[in-house]
């Protein structure tokens, strides 16, 4: 398929936007999610696997190395995201969360701030961490945000792509 993928995210103001990565999996492997949603390993609301059967070998490095994450510059470039902030979570993975819901606090507050290509979540552990530290993370991202905050995000992210850890 096209070496770029593409889908649909939340941003600022709940707006959906349109959410680029270079692909790591096969052709139609949204379609394929559903099928595997018994063999979800994450809590909360995210889908994810560390062996996802539907990853390619290149795809495999490319998340391992981060490298699958330029493409989101051009969001950045575009205004749907910022190189700091929460990161943007797809459409289906929020679906579940109704207003009175006990996370609406922290999807109405995440909604206020533009996403971001890295975060605190991504510096702390990202796929290692469960749903529940994600939360915490960009509540306190979001309620301690300075740009001095940022560029420590900045400058941690460096060695945790380097490390690879918690990359899926």
């Amino acid at each position: 398929g096209p070496a770029i993928y593409s889908s649909p995210r939340v941003g600022r103001g709940g707006r959906t936007f349109r959410f680029f990565t270079f692909r790591s999996m096969v052709m139609g492997a949204d379609q394929e999610r559903q099928s595997l949603k018994g063999d979800n390993e994450a809590d909360g609301v995210l889908f994810k696997m560390k062996e996802d059967p539907r990853m390619t070998g290149l795809g495999r490095w490319l998340r391992k190395s981060s490298i699958d994450e330029l493409p989101q510059l051009w969001n950045v470039l575009r205004g749907d995201m910022n190189l700091v902030g929460p990161r943007p979570l797809p459409v289906e993975d929020l679906a579940p969360l109704e207003e009175g819901h006990e996370l609406w606090y922290w999807f109405e507050l995440r909604h206020q701030v533009k996403p971001g290509i890295t975060g605190l979540w991504q510096v702390k552990g990202r796929s290692d961490l469960g749903f529940q530290e994600m939360v915490q993370l960009d509540l306190n991202y979001i309620q301690n945000w300075s740009p001095w905050l940022d560029l420590k995000i900045l400058v941690l992210t460096v060695p945790a792509v380097l490390r690879g850890r918690g990359a899926a």
